[in-house]
Formats: C-alpha cells, structure tokens, sequence
C-alpha cells in the first residue's frame, strides 16, 4: 500500500524488528482512506481523526481501541410476600428483558443490549423474596441489580388486621388486595416491568405477573409471567402469586407464582421472581421467590463470577453465544 524508507532494520529472535529511525505511516484524511482498495491488515494514520486505524476486512477501525462485548440480559427482582386472612397474592419482581426482541414486563419493549469492557469487575446483587405475612405484616421482595440496571422487588399482598401497614404494597408488580373494604385496593406495578395487583373480592386478589395483572376475581389468580429464550429454551419468570381465600383460593400466575390457599399460602420459586401466594385465617402467606439475573454474550469470551456469585448449571454454550444462569450475589467479569 505504501513504501517504507528507514536507514536500517535489524531483525531480532522471533518476529521483534528494530527500526534506525521513527516509523512514519502512509496519511490520508477520512475521504482518500475510504476510496483506497483495502485489504485485512492495511494500517494508516487518519488524518481526520488523528487515529491510526487498522483495516478489518470490512471497515476500518481505531487501533488499540478499548473493546466491547454486547451482553443481553434477563434481570428480575425478588418476589412479594403473600398476606393473609384471605390475604392478597405478592407481586412478581420487575421484569427487564433485551435479548431477540422480547418483551419486558409491564408491557415494556425489549431493551438494548449492553456494551460492558472485558477483563472489568461488574457487580451483581441479586434481590430476595419478600416474608409472607405472618404474626404480623409481610415484605416486598427486594431489588436485583446489575451494572447500571435495576429491576425492582414485587410489593406485597394485604393483609387484614394489620393497620395502615396491612395494604398492599407497589412493587415490580403490585400486590393484591384482600377482601376487607379497608385493604381491598391492589396496588400498581412498575412502568415497564410488571402490572398491578388485582382487588380484593370476598376472596384475596391475585398479585401482579411481569406478564399481566393480577386477578380481582372470586379466585384472584396471579398475573401471568413473561416467557424467553435467552437460555436457548422458553421459560416463563416472574408470576404473581395467588389470592388466600375460604372456599376458592387463586393459583400462582405461570412463572414462578405461589398458590393462595385455604391454608397457609405457597411461596414462590426461587430465582424466578414469582410472588408468595396469600393464605387463609390466621395461616401464614408465602414467601416470594428470589430474583435472577441471566446473561448472554458471545462465545468467543469466558465469564468469571467472583465474590460470591454463583451458578447452578454454570456457562453454556447455545450456538455462537454463551450463556449463564447467576443465582447469587457477587461480581462478574469476562476474558
């Protein structure tokens, strides 16, 4: 492409080359780089720029540029816990989804993908499920978050006898209401990650799905959860949890949502973000199950996890992508 003129070179042991003077590249602004016929491997100094690019085969780009991997993610917050005395269901933790195109909860769009550097700490904390309502009130799940994403905990279901503090909470998705006029209200979800818990109606109403809202129906079923592939396989997470009621209990939402119960309520799935389901009496509401974060990203890198993190199944191979389950909170790298 061009000619090199230097008073001498010496050549090393392997492939280290000496030069007697300064190598000075061949410049061209950004207009007369475009119209050369380049081959891989073709290096100038741009001009324009003030770069030294390096030709791909397909386009030119900075040499010693910092490089970024794209990750695609499914992230999704802790569970609520399910009331009782014919408590309302928890509400599934939010729901943020990038990867194919799919849906975030609450109706949301998929999001775009993230850029993160390699050999670079990113920190992930991984929400918990909320308490179900026990001798007194019970817990919204608590958040997941990683790098700069968060996907908020699912508020709880009401429960009755419990004061001002007995309503049902916002959250992910929004609690249930129970079916005491003073605690009926199910509450709302969060914009783009999860919908509102149904009303109370003799019975518990059904907390809030990533999916759909929450049941206000005699059984107040749980919403319904959002299903990806991001794992190669479809899989449904963060179902809310079923209403408690005397004669006709909700069941959990798809995706991870407890059962409401004539008995004491069941708790969501773990890692899935489902709500706990609402229970019956003086029984015990369910747990939420805990939130999740997985990850997917070319093949051609290798994840670490780090301080705590942790994978059941471990990284896996689907096509040219890797992908990984994290269970735990801790840090993550790549290499």
């Amino acid at each position: 492409m061009s000619s090199l003129e230097t008073n001498s070179i010496s050549k090393y042991s392997g492939n280290n080359v000496s030069l007697g003077d300064p190598l000075n590249l061949k410049s061209y602004d950004t207009t007369g780089r475009d119209a050369l016929t380049s081959v891989s491997g073709d290096v100038i100094y741009n001009t324009t720029d003030s770069k030294v690019q390096v030709y791909t085969g397909s386009a030119w780009s900075d040499l010693g540029a910092a490089v970024a991997i794209t990750v695609d993610f499914v992230i999704v917050g802790g569970g609520g816990g399910g009331g009782k005395y014919d408590g309302g269901g928890g509400g599934a933790g939010g729901y943020r989804s990038s990867y194919n195109s799919e849906s975030s909860g609450g109706g949301g769009s998929s999001e775009n993908s993230l850029s993160l550097s390699p050999n670079t700490n990113y920190t992930v904390n991984i929400g918990g499920g909320g308490a179900g309502a026990t001798s007194g009130v019970g817990s919204s799940g608590s958040n997941t978050t990683f790098a700069n994403l968060i996907a908020y905990g699912g508020g709880r279901g009401a429960r009755v006898g419990g004061g001002s503090d007995g309503n049902a909470q916002i959250g992910g998705s929004g609690g249930g209401g129970d079916n005491d006029t003073t605690y009926q209200v199910g509450k709302e979800g969060i914009p783009l990650q999860g919908y509102a818990g149904g009303n109370g109606n003799n019975d518990g109403g059904g907390g809030g799905g990533a999916g759909g809202p929450g049941s206000s129906a005699l059984d107040g079923d749980g919403g319904p959860g959002v299903a990806s592939t991001i794992t190669g396989t479809s899989v449904t997470r963060a179902g809310g949890g079923g209403g408690g009621g005397e004669t006709d209990p909700g069941e959990g939402g798809s995706g991870g949502g407890g059962n409401g119960s004539t008995g004491a309520g069941s708790n969501g799935t773990a890692n899935t973000g489902g709500g706990g389901g609402g229970a019956n009496d003086n029984n015990d509401g369910g747990t939420g199950g805990s939130g999740v974060v997985i990850l997917r990203y070319p093949n051609s890198y290798t994840i670490a996890l780090t301080g705590g993190a942790t994978s059941s199944a471990g990284e896996q191979t689907d096509g040219s992508d890797k992908y990984i389950q994290i269970e735990t909170s801790g840090t993550v790298s790549w290499s």
